[in-house]
């Protein structure tokens, strides 16, 4: 019997299916080993060493993997086709080396897809680990490792509150600072458009704009202002118009190649604002359940017998007309294409998403998606008519044009169109119109328009510039998006990404001190490299002696440097965005507020930075980094946002804990005038006199309780949004709700605070009751703070991640239990149930161990003890040492 391993349960539940009894399928969840969080993991003085540790939640894993493997003779590493499905099949082999020694056999199976043809396929195709792909691995692992190990600390000490850097994300950071370095630095400019309404002798109106103006063709600019476009109406007014010409051409569209990992993260963002983390998650879960093939691929291509059952499909849904010729063939474009892959699509052409019944939100959307696109990529292509009317005076001074388009075939558009980053107009139908014919002039509008600044990038245009430029693979593009919010260097707001202060600095400082290492070109050319080592056509140790040799001498030049000296360059190097030229021709770096103080860039304790006046304290003046007009910059004395009923002035501030509105000055007879904070999501410059009038007349009365006449209010706390009925507070989802909440809907709130508090004293309801234990008493699926559980007298089990509560079986919530009390179901279980040999296997180890050993152990229980008082321990307790070596995710892509 052969042991079957991969990386989930979801994933081994549906082989399982598949396999039956021959095989016993066991999950690694995930990677089991890592690079310890620490100093030297890597030695770059001993051939770059690598020392590797199996993961704290892993070792039960191998342990259970290990245990299987004493009866069974064969480990078959079954984990995804790519290069980290590769790298967790050599760690399964290596951790498992001890249980491998006495003759066993141990095979590398991939598919594409979790189907039973794909996998029974494979299972006759047998290989060994590709030592090429885990050299790969190896060499970007320990990239990352050196660069976040190496770079972090530097930027620990040079740059206050900075978190980390890392060889792509750092690079991705640039390209959002960047672009919104170009946003402030862009100057909008005025320009006009004239258009015209025309009548046809039928009867017909159409619109016209204005291209030709004095027998000259109009640029873009050429109408620059009111009083030019003035001239152009005039001269459309005082002339009769006909048409000149008709152009009549026939166009086609073509369908779009079937989703890989980039598009399908950007016309997910596009169609439904997921961001690539959401995509990727729901994409994992589809493939998991068998439903589509892998979804982490470059590649475009579709398997024959998939190109086949889709035009088959085609014929059956649309008929004949919409199956072209002949197969439509896709072939990869994007500058570097990694292990190649096959296209995402459904593993079914007949299985329409209506058929499968998704519960799940998300993962129905995105099998939609796919499915339509996948569909749409085999149809005949979209065929219309355009047509161009040419409009002149007599003269041919003045001429418009009108054009329009006419689908005459919808063909792949029947099914699905892609999405637009930009709304684009649509050019409309045409009226009949006849060359020669006299027109009757409608109205004429002149419009003004002014140049738009570059758009701020959203998830799907980040990852689809960074494709273009060779920067992340399909596996990285997720975590890597999803590490520069996790770390405050960006914020998502309404889909579009916007630097903070700290990514700012970072980029700043990075470009300046490490400028290689966040070009463009270097990175992309090191991505390069490392697909020739996956190729097998480089040695990963030589690419590694070759990046360390420089980024190590780099690092040494900045040993030396002071923290005033690195914020002296950044501020010199972001001064052109820091300080824009002033309109008067004053100096861009005098203080606005005391007029001899000259401005610097600053960095406050929490790792943010602003502008500051050099004459600190004696001049308090203070703005934020971002340009804006700096007459409505927020400083420590306030701006003027108006005044109240009895005329006291309202200002808007800025603090050492941020943003907050005060009404009136502090005095000697009010040392402490009103105050609220900014609650968290309201920008600073969307305050006006009404909203910080609404922050200051917190807590708001809503009226008096029904049952005792007590006032009910709401407010904003230190915990968020709340109301309040005598010593009672119950949270608000919303901070706005606090300002429009009314009786009804808070006696609603306050209730269901009332039910929850109730219901602390009672034991929770179980979500399902699975049936009885072998050894007696009832296995229940409960409810958990930190998610569902299985139960069984005083065991509780977390269920796996993935694992819903309405699937869980009685059998496998018996192994969770076995594990979690450190003992097996007895034997009588397989009489009830006929249990999956994979939980059998997983389980063995307990089943074998002594009692003694059990009893031995029992003193051990104090150790949670120690724990939670090592946990309660101040952080100040903690040594440098170990606060360097912990942000082991900081230098992960």
């Amino acid at each position: 019997m052969a042991v079957v391993v991969v990386e989930s349960p979801a994933k081994a539940k549906t082989i399982n299916k598949y396999l039956g009894s021959d095989y016993t399928v066991l999950a690694s969840y995930g990677h089991v080993r890592d690079l310890p969080p620490k100093d030297g993991s890597v030695d770059t003085e001993n051939d770059f060493d690598m020392k590797w540790e199996v993961a704290a939640d892993s070792k039960k894993h191998v342990r259970a993997i290990a245990e299987a493997l004493k009866t069974d003779d064969e480990l078959i590493l079954a984990t995804d086709p790519d290069r980290e499905g590769e790298a967790i099949s050599w760690h399964l082999q290596e951790a498992l080396a001890s249980s491998l020694k006495k003759g066993k056999k141990v095979s590398r199976v991939t598919f594409n897809a979790i189907t039973k043809s794909a996998v029974t396929e494979a299972m006759k195709n047998p290989r060994q680990v590709d030592v090429a792909l885990v050299d790969a691995y190896l060499a970007r692992r320990a990239l990352d490792y050196l660069v976040g190990f190496t770079l972090s600390p530097v930027l620990w000490r040079k740059l206050p509150g900075a978190k980390s850097a890392g060889r792509v994300q750092s690079v991705c950071l640039r390209l959002i600072v960047e672009r919104e370095m170009e946003i402030e630095a862009f100057r909008a400019r005025e320009y006009w458009s004239v258009g015209a309404t025309f009548r046809t002798p039928r009867g017909q109106e159409f619109d016209t704009r204005l291209v030709l103006l004095g027998g000259k063709k109009l640029d873009k600019f050429d109408i620059p202002t009111a009083e030019a476009a003035d001239l152009a109406v005039t001269a459309i007014q005082n002339r009769t118009f006909s048409v000149a010409a008709v152009d009549k051409k026939p166009a086609s569209r073509n369908p779009f190649a079937p989703f890989m990992t980039s598009t399908l993260q950007q016309e997910a963002s596009r169609k439904f604002g997921m961001g690539a983390k959401a995509t990727m998650n729901a994409a994992q879960r589809l493939y998991e359940a068998g439903h589509i093939t892998y979804m982490r691929t470059d590649g475009i291509d579709m398997a024959p017998e998939a190109i086949a059952q889709a035009r088959a499909e085609i014929g059956k849904r649309f008929g004949a007309d919409y199956v072209p010729d002949s197969p439509r063939i896709y072939k990869n474009k994007a500058k570097n294409a990694q292990e190649a892959h096959e296209c995402i699509r459904p593993t079914d052409m007949a299985a329409a998403p209506e058929d499968l019944r998704l519960v799940e939100a998300d993962q129905r959307k995105l099998y939609d998606l796919i499915w339509k696109r996948t569909i749409a990529s085999q149809m005949a292509a979209a065929r219309m008519e355009r047509t161009s009317v040419e409009v002149q005076s007599p003269d041919g001074q003045v001429g418009l044009r009108a054009t329009g388009q006419v689908v005459l075939f919808d063909g792949f558009l029947k099914v699905y169109d892609e999405g637009r980053d930009e709304e684009a107009e649509d050019e409309g139908r045409l009226p009949q119109i006849m060359q020669g014919d006299a027109l009757a002039r409608g109205a004429v509008v002149p419009e003004q328009h002014f140049t738009q600044a570059p758009p701020r990038y959203t998830e799907a245009t980040l990852v689809k510039r960074m494709e273009e430029l060779g920067i992340g693979r399909p596996s990285t593009y997720a975590s890597i998006l999803t590490t520069i919010q996790d770390r405050e260097y960006v914020r998502r707001d309404k889909n579009r990404l916007i630097p903070e202060d700290k990514g700012r600095l970072v980029t700043a400082f990075l470009t300046n001190f490490f400028r290689q290492y966040v070009e463009y070109d270097f990175t992309a050319s090191l991505e390069g490299e490392l697909d020739d080592v996956s190729a097998g056509e480089r040695d990963y140790k030589e690419v590694l002696a070759r990046f360390w040799r420089d980024f190590s001498a780099a690092v040494a030049e900045t040993a030396d440097l002071r923290i005033s000296e690195v914020l002296d360059k950044i501020d010199e190097f972001l001064g052109p965005h820091l300080y824009p030229a002033r309109a008067d021709g004053g100096d861009p770096r005098a203080c606005p507020t005391c007029g001899s103080g000259r401005l610097h860039l600053k960095t406050a304790r929490s790792g943010g930075a602003f502008i500051g006046c050099g004459n600190y304290p004696e001049c308090r003046y203070t703005r934020p980094i971002s340009v804006g007009d700096d007459s409505g910059a927020i400083t420590p004395d306030g701006k003027v946002l108006g005044q109240d009923e009895d005329g006291v002035p309202v200002t808007i501030r800025s603090g050492r804990f941020g943003p907050y509105v005060q009404k009136g000055d502090a005095t000697e007879e009010v040392p402490k005038p009103p105050r609220a904070s900014l609650p968290k999501g309201w920008a600073p410059d969307s305050i006006d006199l009404e909203r910080a009038l609404m922050l200051l007349n917190l807590p708001r009365p809503i009226g008096p309780h029904p049952e005792d006449g007590a006032v009910v209010e709401a407010g904003i706390g230190r915990f968020g949004p709340y109301i309040k009925h005598n010593s009672t507070y119950a949270n608000l989802p919303d901070v706005e709700e606090v300002f429009t909440i009314g009786m009804n809907r808070a006696m609603e709130v306050l209730a269901l605070k009332a039910s929850r508090g109730a219901g602390r004293g009672a034991p929770a309801q179980p979500l399902r009751e699975l049936g009885a234990h072998p050894d007696g008493g009832a296995v229940q699926v409960m409810p958990g703070k930190y998610g569902p559980y299985v139960k069984w007298e005083k065991v509780n089990a977390t269920l796996p991640k993935g694992v819903e509560p309405e699937a869980v079986t009685l059998e496998e919530a018996l192994v969770l239990i076995a594990e979690k009390a450190g003992k097996t179901p007895a034997k009588k279980t397989a009489k009830k149930a006929a249990k999956p040999k994979a939980e059998a296997a997983e389980t063995a180890a307990a089943k074998k161990a002594p009692a003694k050993k059990a009893a031995a152990k029992k003193p051990a229980a104090k150790k949670p003890a120690a724990k939670a008082a090592t946990k309660a321990a101040p952080k100040k307790a903690a040594t440098r040492k170990a606060a360097e070596s912990a942000p082991i995710e900081d230098v992960l892509e």
